[in-house]
């Protein structure tokens, strides 16, 4: 490794700053929750059998400061070029103001997915601007807020097309001028489910096949502008499905894929301001015509009321339905890219509709001039009708200008036969001339520009309106957009105000220097496919990461190519999947999944064609040894793998689980255990020790990678040794393997593994064993003070919860008839996120604290918790009843105070100033209760016309 800056000799101070509890704050938890120590803690919160013996030898820690130096070598390794190479990434131009106040601002990053609408305004606005832009490009009637990249959104479109295509064949038709990328992804996900791509001319090939469904790129990846009506006609004919994958910059100069006719359209709004980041991450979009909006996968962003009347946002439709429909469910989508699809709808809100045209026309202008000198040269484009890709065919000079143009710090696309240059909104004349240069002539660009017709086609020209809503058209200056930002975050409750105590989603700490290279430019501008030579810096970082995440989890291998926790699920299992097939058992496809698993687990499971048998559950949460005992043996022959989360989703470290991986690997299944509570294992117990085969390793919960309002996510998968063959590959990186690509880019989201590295990189192996025994002592914490007054559903037999726990209001709906959505509600009044409600049992809230809170925090909600049991006390003692509650109000808004009358059962400070909360720091919901029935019967998912706004308040 590099060498790094002599240490001040401080190593332990970001533990410090990571872990909130001092010394003191530690003593006197364990006194409330009955533990002589930690480690005495720790041993009576995790099986012995399990625990690993050598402590976690990660190298010494470095402080925040020198962890930016060695973060300063790393990006020195990498070399920016202007990469021409087009495949769907493109350079963009990020405003600063954007960068500042969205991509750096934790007010923005550190938010949680808005399941909880009413603290969720702001997030939830910016991503129905996003909403909107997608349809007006597209012409197209409903967009969803965003999928991970373009080519895991083109086969969510296929199987969206399998569902509801009228053809009976199961063979998908794949245009050859998609991105190779897009291709892969695809055949991936087609081939556990039995279904065929065809790869053809979509102008001359089409009629040839009876397909339920094409794919057709527009532009093409060779950057050819071709009139798709006639192919769209052609399957609209046999009753297919029509996709366009289309350019959202194209798009406002061509006419969108709505006028074209097409039923789906996706793509990714990456060069809407968002770096290339060296794969990601990047916000894909989907948009469907109405007829197919409630199979749209992911989530949607819809308009409702609240309890006044007045508008509210809200996730509606489908948004979690991997969670009810388990393996009959349409797709395994959990996280979506909302950071960065925020970003991109701001970059509209920035440019306008006008400036965004005029960013297309600048770039169609220096493509039509390259291409002129490119023929004077004696190079002709493949097509005349480009919008800013050109392909040439350069013989026998092909390796000349390779050469010359990376002597200009260019890279050129490679294609099999062709060169492939696209320009975009960074590209200047200069670049221009540069790309002649290596072509092998002299050409000046403003001689060429005299005599340069445009290259778009007349007759796919755009001639509608797009962007048309005010949001669009009123904030030009900097000043503005500056403020609409503000206040849209003000609207929000992210983890910049307060403790957010999700269970199984482990809100933590996202260090301010973590968080710093990640918008440097040696790790944002490079593009995926750049020449690895010139990303010797991030494979350094891969390199060394892979070794940590190895040594924490016990495995042998690690792929970092999933870029969410439900895609490296589902890289995980087409590993055993693979592994069983090179074995010559393609029969094995039983999935045993115990009852309380995440929704996602059986959703992916189905997803590579293995049928679920559901494992039954312990009235004490565990998983039920004797059923997955007598379901395995019935089985035997078919058995491929048992998902197991661990510690379990009930919050408790099982006893049996070796037990649970002999029994499965004693019937030559493969064990999967969902890493989503691996917070609770680091420094502690290994998977790969005790008997697991592959884990996937959320980043985004575990190592510091921010939520950012439901994403960017990272999924990795650890695997040991037999199913290391098995992990995904990419044609970019590896060509042919046994087992595909799951996403777009070799690396996913590269940029963002700059955040785990550094987290890990600051902490040390013994500070990672610190947090997670401090993540659990949090969590013994809040059960020992809530047991009295909301009981604590699970806990092992020495009394004790992992690293979050569970407690039970449901009773009280009989005593006093208050749900678990009035104390959600009511804790906001108190300034608070609440909990994950009703899972894994309904009616229940399952809170985690993360080590990253105070005592301070923890007393102050758990204060709130034990205020709202005394509010539900006095419903059950006849004060009220639930209904004139402060309960079923809640949340207050400021029109509560501000209201002229007040004839509610309770006095007005008691209903917006709830005991113990500060008036001077209170945070005000800017709605009240969302309706979200309402939102669903009256579905809107774009921004309405203003006029709604003030017929809905009426």
């Amino acid at each position: 490794m590099t060498a790094h800056r002599k240490s001040n000799g401080d190593t332990a101070t970001f533990a410090r700053r990571h872990i909130g509890p001092s010394a003191r704050d530690v003593t006197a938890m364990l006194e409330t929750v009955g533990a002589k120590s930690v480690d005495a803690l720790m041993a009576e919160t995790l099986p012995a059998s399990i625990r690993q013996a050598a402590p976690l030898d990660l190298g010494k820690p470095l402080s925040e400061t020198e962890a930016i130096t060695h973060m300063a070598e790393l990006a020195r390794q990498n070399q920016v070029f202007t990469s021409l190479i087009g495949q769907g990434y493109s350079g963009t131009i990020l405003p600063a103001v954007i960068q500042r106040n969205i991509l750096e601002n934790p007010a923005w990053y550190t938010a949680y997915t808005p399941y909880q609408p009413e603290i969720s305004q702001g997030r939830l606005e910016a991503l129905l601007n996003f909403q909107t832009m997608i349809c007006d490009l597209t012409g197209l009637d409903v967009a969803n807020a965003s999928l991970l990249d373009e080519a895991t959104a083109a086969a969510e479109a296929m199987a969206l097309a399998e569902r509801h295509s009228r053809v009976e064949a199961k063979a998908f038709f794949v245009d050859k001028d998609v991105h190779p990328q897009t291709l892969a992804v695809m055949r991936t996900r087609a081939e556990p489910l039995g279904w065929t791509l065809v790869v053809g001319d979509p102008l001359t090939d089409l009629a040839k096949d009876d397909v339920l469904g094409a794919l057709l790129q527009y532009p093409g990846s060779s950057g050819a502008v071709r009139d798709l009506r006639p192919a769209i006609a052609a399957l609209k004919a046999k009753g297919a499905l029509a996709i366009v994958a289309a350019d959202l910059l194209a798009l406002t100069l061509l006419a969108s894929p709505g006028e074209l006719g097409a039923d789906i359209a996706i793509g990714s709004a990456q060069r809407f301001g968002v770096p290339m980041g060296y794969g990601g991450p990047h916000a894909a979009y989907m948009a469907v015509r109405d007829a197919l909006k409630r199979s749209l996968p992911g989530r949607i962003v819809g308009l409702s009321v609240d309890s006044r009347g007045m508008p509210a946002y809200r996730l509606a439709l489908q948004t979690r339905e991997q969670h009810i429909r388990r393996e009959k469910a349409t797709s395994n989508i959990c996280t979506a890219q909302v950071l960065l699809a925020v970003i991109a709808s701001m970059y509209a809100v920035y440019h306008g509709p006008e400036g965004l045209a005029q960013i297309a026309r600048n770039v169609h202008r220096r493509a039509a001039v390259l291409a002129s000198g490119l023929r004077k040269l004696g190079f002709a484009p493949d097509s005349d009708n480009f919008f800013d890709t050109l392909s040439v065919d350069a013989g026998g000079k092909r390796a000349q200008i390779i050469a010359r143009a990376a002597a200009e710090t260019i890279n050129l696309g490679i294609g099999d036969t062709n060169l492939r240059i696209a320009l975009d909104e960074t590209t200047t004349p200069a670049t221009v001339e540069a790309v002649w240069r290596a072509f092998g002539g002299t050409l000046a660009y403003a001689e060429i520009d005299a005599s340069t017709r445009e290259a778009l086609p007349e007759d796919l020209k755009r001639k509608t309106a797009f962007l048309t809503h005010p949001v669009f058209h009123a904030h030009r200056s900097e000043t503005e957009m500056l403020r609409y930002m503000r206040k849209l975050s003000d609207r929000d409750l992210a983890l910049d105000r307060a403790m957010i105590p999700l269970g199984s989603c482990t809100m933590k700490l996202n260090a301010t220097t973590e968080m710093m290279p990640l918008t440097w430019p040696e790790f944002g501008s490079l593009h995926p496919f750049a020449p690895r030579e010139q990303a010797k810096g991030y494979h350094a970082l891969f390199a060394r990461l892979e070794k940590w995440l190895c040594d924490i989890t016990g495995y042998d291998a690690i792929s970092l190519q999933p870029n969410s926790g439900a895609q490296g699920e589902y890289a995980g299992l087409l590993a055993i999947r693979g592994y069983h097939a090179a074995r010559g058992e393609t029969h094995r496809k039983i999935c045993l999944i115990p009852s309380s698993a995440h929704g996602t687990n059986p959703a992916s499971a189905a997803m590579v064609g293995m049928d679920v048998v559901v494992v039954a559950c312990e009235k004490n949460g565990d998983v039920d040894v004797n059923d997955l005992r007598a379901k395995a043996e019935k089985h035997s022959n078919d058995l491929a793998a048992v998902m197991i989360t661990y510690p379990s989703t009930h919050g408790v470290f099982e006893e049996h689980i070796r037990e649970i991986c002999d029994i499965v690997h004693g019937h030559g299944g493969q064990v999967y255990l969902d890493g989503a509570n691996l917070n609770a294992q680091v420094g502690l117990s290994r998977p790969g020790d005790y008997g697991a085969d592959v884990s996937h390793l959320n980043l985004h919960k575990t190592f510091c990678i921010p939520h950012g309002g439901g994403g960017p996510g990272m999924g990795p998968i650890g695997v040991k040794a037999h199913l290391a063959p098995f992990l995904p590959g990419h044609p970019v990186t590896n060509g042919e393997a046994p087992v595909g690509p799951v996403s777009a880019a070799p690396f996913g989201s590269a940029s963002i593994l700059t955040i785990s590295y550094i987290y890990i990189l600051m902490m040390g192996g013994e500070g990672l064993k610190r947090a997670t025994e401090i993540a659990i002592l949090n969590a013994n914490y809040i059960a020992a003070r809530l047991d009295a007054h909301f009981p604590v559903l699970y806990k092992n037999a020495k009394g004790r919860v992992a690293h979050e726990c569970i407690v039970d209001p449901r009773p009280l709906k009989t005593s006093s008839g208050v749900t678990v959505d009035d104390i959600a509600k009511r804790l906001i009044d108190y300034g608070f996120h609440a909990p994950t409600m009703s899972f894994p049992v309904p009616g229940t809230l399952m809170i985690e604290p993360t080590e990253s809170e105070s005592k301070a925090e923890l007393d102050r909600f758990c204060d709130a918790m034990i205020a709202i049991r005394k509010e539900i006390a006095e419903v059950e003692a006849g004060r009220f009843k639930i209904e004139a509650s402060p309960l079923r109000h809640a949340p207050h808004t400021v029109h509560d105070i501000a209201d002229d009358d007040w004839a509610r059962a309770y006095p007005r400070s008691e209903g917006c100033f709830p005991a113990g909360t500060s008036r001077t720091d209170k945070y005000w919901s800017p709605v009240g209760r969302v309706d979200n029935v309402y939102g669903d019967r009256n579905l809107v998912c774009s921004c309405p016309p203003v006029s709604d706004y003030a017929e809905a308040a009426e």
